[in-house]
């Protein structure tokens, strides 16, 4: 437990940071336990690691060089990602697992009830869908977001998705609140214990919208919703519609037209140390940790790929997002990123949030 408390002290002193650049090293540090304690050390400093303990400092070490002869064997193969070592290098996979990718969507969903199918999804005739699309270079994502320990992705992916449709309707891009989803999207959600995105918008569409980040701050865990920090800036939506589940030309469809909220399993090794490239790592399909898909390509080899927005800070992958494989023979998607797609829907106009209220 003490151990926990020292990495959770870490984890959020490297958040009040800021820290985001790279780290490096060298192979010859990695033949003789005092090239590896010198990394050890060096790495502790670039991330301004609290003290601790003489014995927890040791079996954080042998955490570390678990993990580092990990990053550095998979770089070393063919692989068309790579990986880094991130200010996760020293918390072990179960670790990362339980912190950072334990949303329990799948008890969520339970709770929720089976998605409704046959419904509409106003996409299914669409044709001349582009070979890509990326929404941050049409200004509908906003810069990428920390969620900490708080397991409140659903709420980081909903609110990419409201942005983003905020911003293709009224050409302005807002950063808007997901503390105001923690705090106060009650009943199926449960905070920073985990939640799912379609109960989300049925929040937003039934309590009157969603305010921006400015006025309802993030804090990095569960609050009493305060209606006093929501006021009157508040983007409005009509409501959600799912992405046909297992399809992935509907998936493309609609993240053609706008953001989408997804889920997929982001508990692998590979994945908590992810740096760059197309992710083609081992994962499975039991989704627990929520993300928006915000575009999609194809790199010049011919690889397929969705570019995915995650929420665990700048320094995480390629500056937050990542890069993951498409049009894999799976029809859950690689990691299961076809399973749970949905996104909200507003069909009257909206106009630009006024900010001198």
């Amino acid at each position: 437990m003490e151990i926990i408390k020292v990495i959770l002290l870490s984890l959020s002193l490297a958040l009040i940071l800021g820290i985001v650049e790279s780290f490096e090293f060298d192979e010859e540090e990695l033949k003789t336990e005092e090239g590896m304690q010198g990394l050890y050390d060096r790495w502790r400093n670039h991330h301004n690691v609290a003290e601790v303990s003489h014995d927890e400092k040791a079996q954080r070490f042998n955490v570390f060089k678990h993990n580092v002869q990990h990053v550095h064997m998979t770089n070393k193969m063919n692989k068309p990602y790579k990986l880094k070592l991130n200010k996760f290098a020293t918390m072990t996979n179960h670790e990362f697992t339980s912190m950072y990718a334990n949303s329990k969507i799948k008890h969520y969903q339970a709770l929720q009830g089976p998605r409704k199918r046959n419904l509409t999804f106003r996409h299914e005739n669409a044709d001349n869908i582009p070979p890509s699309i990326d929404w941050r270079r049409r200004n509908a994502v906003t810069p990428p977001k920390n969620q900490g320990v708080c397991g409140g992705c659903w709420a980081f992916s909903t609110v990419v998705s409201v942005e983003g449709l905020n911003a293709i309707q009224t050409g302005e891009l807002v950063s808007l609140s997901e503390q105001q989803l923690i705090d106060c999207a009650n009943g199926v959600n449960n905070g920073c214990h985990g939640g799912l995105m379609e109960p989300a918008f049925t929040f937003l569409q039934q309590q009157g919208g969603l305010t921006t980040e400015k006025n309802y701050p993030f804090t990095f865990r569960t609050g009493t919703c305060d209606p006093a920090k929501i006021g009157k800036q508040l983007v409005t939506i009509d409501g959600f519609e799912d992405v046909p589940e297992l399809n992935e030309e509907a998936l493309m469809k609609a993240v053609a037209n706008q953001p989408v909220s997804a889920a997929i399993e982001a508990n692998g090794h590979d994945f908590q140390f992810y740096s760059t490239g197309v992710f083609t790592g081992q994962c499975g399909i039991d989704v627990n940790h929520a993300i928006a898909i915000v575009g999609y390509d194809t790199t010049p080899e011919g690889l397929k790929y969705w570019i995915v927005k995650n929420s665990w800070g700048p320094f995480w992958g390629e500056d937050g997002y990542i890069r993951l494989q498409r049009g894999v023979p799976e029809p859950m998607g690689l990691c299961g990123i076809n399973v749970l797609p949905s996104y909200p829907v507003k069909s009257s106009n909206n106009t630009p949030i006024n900010h001198e209220l």
